[in-house]
């Protein structure tokens, strides 16, 4: 009996590796950051060329009306055949894969297998590619946290040292989809892992560091959006203006989740199998295309424009509507897609409505909206999303804004006030106890 139980004993110890060195875990931390940023890198790339591509044939058509109809039919095979390739091969590819990121890192869910990265890769770039109002952060995300996964299993490596990579492998992955290395390594430790660890914070920086060497080597190291030196001076009165903008914005958040929840639980009770439905947001996607295509897509170009500040204001109002629908239903398409390239959008379009409105109260600022549109930026990240370091950032990063640091943390404690007064739970919480529920 004493022989079988020290015989047990051994074998448990065997199969329970202790955590390896974090000098070990900082090298692996390398390669897999190097493995992300190749994969996200190009799937980065290859969506550029796609969108490029989708507005030329929709603006140099000789003949508008086939062009209509051609646009109207890519969007809606690709969105098909997206849809179909998640519900065949990788159910969990569906959507933006951050919840079940975290579910994963919280121990509610089991990692996804390596063959998830074909389809989230594929079926991202016909979705997103299609036209679609989806982001490349959420397939960025998903397909490292799988790639850093199966690497720790091919290495056998213990649990602990899986979860580290697996945290930073999705670190590396938002960084590659934003050029923002910072943001990337926040976003592990505020969102995902939701407290600091030392071996999960030196990997997420070796990850996010070298998958943005190599993402640069393939993209460029440019920030996202170019925003024009115009130096501002902070006083008491103007950063009370930045504090209302993050209330406004605030409330707007949770306008924009609970439009996606709703939209999701709208489209569930269609009488139409998951791909039919695909294929009609698809169409509408191609439509949106073929009358206006810069409006299609995650919507870098309308945050550009809006930045800098060539956006009607009276086309405010419809043009936000416009796209936070268009984006709800786009997410309910159940294709590999994101949700963070829509929602910095959206506040975008905000912040510079903001902008317009600041300057009726102080004309002193005429001309200056680009700051209101920055802040409005991390301020719906703040209450939609609910980690306002990341957002904080991440658009400085891509905005290369450090100055606006002040504005930016006004500006999202105010919108994080205004979404946690209202009650509302952030984004990927509610769609992490959403999907919960559906496999009960």
């Amino acid at each position: 009996m004493a022989d079988t139980t020290h015989s047990q004993e051994t074998q448990q110890a065997v199969m329970i590796q202790p955590p390896s060195g974090l000098t070990v875990l900082s090298l692996l931390s390398i390669l897999t950051g190097v493995v992300v940023g190749a994969v996200c890198g190009t799937f980065r790339l290859l969506l550029e060329h796609a969108a490029g591509l989708r507005t030329a044939l929709a603006l140099d058509a000789p003949h508008p009306f086939p062009a209509g109809l051609m646009m109207i039919a890519i969007g809606s095979i690709t969105a098909f055949i997206a849809a179909w390739m998640v519900r065949r091969l990788a159910p969990l590819a569906s959507g933006s894969g951050i919840p079940h990121v975290e579910a994963v890192l919280a121990g509610l869910a089991t990692p996804a297998s390596i063959g998830l990265i074909p389809v989230k890769f594929i079926g991202g770039l016909l979705a997103i590619g299609g036209g679609l109002a989806l982001g490349r952060e959420g397939p960025s995300v998903q397909m490292g946290a799988t790639a850093a996964n199966t690497i720790g299993r091919l290495l056998r490596l213990g649990p602990a040292d899986c979860r580290s990579l697996l945290a930073a492998g999705a670190g590396a992955g938002l960084a590659t989809a934003f050029n923002a290395p910072g943001a990337g390594a926040i976003f592990v430790l505020e969102e995902l892992v939701g407290k600091f660890e030392a071996r999960t914070a030196c990997s997420a920086l070796g990850a996010s560091v070298s998958a943005i060497l190599v993402a640069r080597a393939l993209l460029g190291g440019d920030p996202d959006f170019v925003v024009a030196d115009s130096p501002m001076v902070i006083s008491v009165s103007t950063q009370l203006l930045f504090l209302l903008t993050g209330l406004a914005v605030g409330l707007l958040s949770v306008v924009y989740n609970r439009t996606v929840l709703a939209t999701l639980r709208l489209a569930e009770r269609m009488n139409a199998s998951v791909e039919i439905r695909a294929a009609a947001i698809g169409a509408i996607g191609g439509l949106i295309v073929w009358l206006t295509p810069h409006l299609a897509g995650g919507g870098d170009w309308i945050t550009q424009r809006a930045i800098d500040g060539t956006l009607i204001w009276t086309a405010l109002p419809g043009l936000y509507a416009l796209r936070l629908v268009f984006g709800s239903i786009s997410y309910a398409a159940a294709t590999p897609g994101g949700l963070f390239a829509p929602m910095l959008a959206l506040g975008a379009l905000a912040g510079l409505g903001c902008g317009d409105l600041a300057h009726v109260l102080a004309p002193t600022l005429a001309g200056r909206t680009t700051p209101f549109v920055v802040v409005g930026m991390a301020a719906m990240f703040a209450g939609a999303v609910r980690a306002p370091l990341t957002g904080i950032i991440l658009v400085t990063e891509m905005t290369n804004t450090p100055s606006l640091l002040l504005p930016l943390l006004s500006g999202s404690f105010a919108a994080m006030f205004v979404a946690d007064g209202m009650g509302e739970a952030p984004i990927y919480e509610a769609l992490r106890t959403r999907a919960a529920a559906e496999r009960r």
